[in-house]
């Protein structure tokens, strides 16, 4: 009798267990019977910025992410190429917002605080289409302070050697030189050559910078190519003396790259300090015989509140 009873309270068991299955599947085929939302989905290959040369410099970015909002509503961050799922349709407000790596760390990822987001007022979405937004245009917010800009174009540059450096950065020659930055409005960019003769190479900008106001974000924007690390910082003089802050240090690259430096933070642990310098330097790496480092479209930016 004990068996049998356990044989029955096994098989309703089972039965209970069945029942319920039946009871969850058929709810939920009844939950979306009908009403499921066929999304819209946006495609964004990448993203344009525009600058007036004279006064912003070359149109040189690393925009490689882009921060998306309908109606006032982040609808997520992708990483570009990009094509995204909506669940809106017809007429809304698209807002998009560039992003960047600060201090080139893909977990700092964030809309670069420069660059206007791209809207459309009236962007249609049309459900189960794909909606490709080619190479949208942004530009800088024209409230923007370029404290320093230097693109090497000119003769007279705008770094100094320190008594501790004993090479100097150059020009590249012949104007453009396929180891330069090369772009409309750029022909030439900054090389320097270290060898077992000359190793160390170290420099600040001639002139010196006011510290922005406490939370203004302020940051270095550096094109850049090399084959030995480089580290940049900033030179800050408090109360006589002259503090050297590392903050980035720049690796082998064998391609152009573009990296943003965030001063602000450190900047701001220094309100009652005069002014700041940017800094460059290195040494030549160990088991190497020579190395040549290349910069370029160098922007130290700031926004004041």
């Amino acid at each position: 009798m004990r068996g049998l009873r356990l044989k029955t309270t096994l098989y309703q068991a089972i039965n209970l267990f069945i029942l319920l299955a039946a009871v969850w599947v058929l709810s939920s085929c009844y939950k979306f019977e009908g009403d499921q939302t066929i999304p819209s989905y946006l495609n964004i290959d990448s993203v344009s910025l525009r600058t007036y040369y004279p006064e912003q410099g070359t149109n040189s970015h690393a925009i490689k992410d882009v921060w998306v909002y309908v109606n006032d509503v982040l609808l997520g961050a992708y990483e570009l190429p990009a094509t995204l799922p909506a669940l809106w349709n017809g007429e809304q407000k698209l807002v998009i917002k560039p992003g960047i790596k600060i201090n080139g760390i893909s977990s700092t990822r964030a809309p670069y605080p420069f660059y206007k987001p791209i809207t459309y007022d009236d962007f249609l979405f049309i459900p189960d289409s794909v909606i490709s937004i080619s190479a949208p245009n942004t530009e800088y917010f024209a409230n923007l302070n370029f404290m320093w800009m230097e693109d090497f174009e000119h003769p007279g540059l705008t770094l100094t050697e320190t008594s501790a450096s004993d090479t100097i950065i150059v020009r590249t020659q012949p104007e453009n030189n396929p180891e330069a930055f090369l772009s409309e409005e750029s022909r030439y960019s900054g090389v320097i050559h270290l060898t077992e003769d000359a190793r160390i190479f170290s420099a600040s900008s001639i002139n010196s910078f006011p510290i922005p106001k406490q939370g203004s974000p302020t940051l270095l924007e550096v094109n850049f190519k090399t084959d030995n690390y480089i580290n940049v910082g900033v030179i800050i003089q408090e109360s006589g003396n002259y503090i050297k802050i590392p903050l980035v240090i720049l690796n082998h690259s064998e391609d152009w790259n573009k990296i943003y430096i965030n001063f602000g933070p450190n900047l701001s642990l220094h309100p009652q300090a005069i002014d700041f310098r940017v800094f460059f330097e290195t040494a030549l790496e160990n088991n190497i015989s020579s190395a040549d480092i290349y910069l370029d479209n160098i922007k130290l930016i700031n926004r004041p509140y």
